[in-house]
């Protein structure tokens, strides 16, 4: 089976803009691009004279439309299309198993500055170990992002293997050709609470022991990309919230997940969570250990 980008599609905005920009992920992997559609089929119809014919042909024409729209930008991109019984939620995840960019969802608007990311979207995040990036309507593919030199940023942690979120954080600033930035949000021990007489120099110091364990966390992925022009800034504080400011004009950000396995189903963790509900760019979730 060849790689692929998969898209779930369902003739919303949301889920276009979407197709759009796994299309143009698709180009620039040079992979095909899956658009796939759930039809979640309730064993009584929730609207009177609904039948299931019905709701194929409204499937089949969503994926008809997101495909002409595709072609007609990228016509030499290979284009396939699936219709799933299956939960929406589960549909990108499903055929993603060789995906290298799999189940690119859609972030619905959200109030107040932020962007919601939709129930949905989120089960699709922890419902695969695949790559998945969330879009939203305002992130205009046409517009500043893949190939066009904007930064990528990417969320580190320096008490964590994070290999998987920094291969694939240099690998699409290598793709793009453009800048990379890591960013890390550090708090003081907890014991610094108890401390009557606070030395403001213990905190300088602490920060330049963190921005040093963040360069040298870099510094083997800087030799294996060295065209990949990387910088990093350490802050003290929410690593969500810097995370978020560092998204305005960035092109993606890359932030990680621990694949966690409990009966309570999968988690994501509080960063993954703010950074996904209020960025101002595409971001890709990668699971790992």
């Amino acid at each position: 089976m060849k790689h692929h980008v998969t898209v779930g599609v369902d003739g919303s905005p949301e889920s276009r803009a979407a197709a759009r920009w796994a299309a143009q992920e698709a180009v620039l992997r040079q992979v095909p691009l899956r658009l796939v559609h759930a039809v979640d089929w309730p064993l009584d119809p929730v609207l009177p004279g609904l039948g299931r014919q019905d709701v194929d042909r409204w499937a089949d024409r969503a994926l008809t439309e997101a495909a002409q729209e595709l072609h007609g930008r990228h016509p030499n991109l290979e284009i396939t299309t699936r219709c799933l019984t299956a939960r929406p939620a589960a549909a990108p995840a499903a055929p993603a198993g060789r995906a290298r960019a799999g189940g690119g969802g859609a972030r619905g608007g959200g109030g107040r500055g932020g962007v919601g990311a939709g129930a949905g979207a989120m089960s699709t995040v922890v419902a695969t170990d695949t790559p998945v990036v969330l879009v939203r309507v305002a992130d205009d593919p046409d517009g500043p992002g893949t190939g066009s030199g904007a930064e990528v940023v990417v969320g580190v942690d320096i008490h964590e293997a994070c290999d998987r979120v920094l291969a694939f954080a240099f690998e699409e600033a290598a793709r793009r050709d453009c800048p990379l930035r890591a960013v890390h949000g550090w708090k003081m021990p907890a014991a610094y609470n108890y401390v009557p007489f606070f030395d403001p120099d213990n905190e300088r110091d602490i920060g330049r022991s963190v921005t040093h364990m963040v360069g040298d966390m870099l510094l083997p992925w800087q030799h294996k990309f060295p065209d990949v022009n990387v910088s990093h800034n350490v802050f003290m504080g929410s690593a969500g919230e810097h995370l978020v400011r560092a998204s305005q004009g960035a092109g993606l950000v890359v932030v990680g997940r621990h694949v966690r396995r409990s009966p309570l189903g999968a988690h994501l963790g509080t960063v993954a969570h703010a950074v996904l509900h209020h960025a101002a760019a595409p971001v890709a979730v990668i699971a790992h250990d």
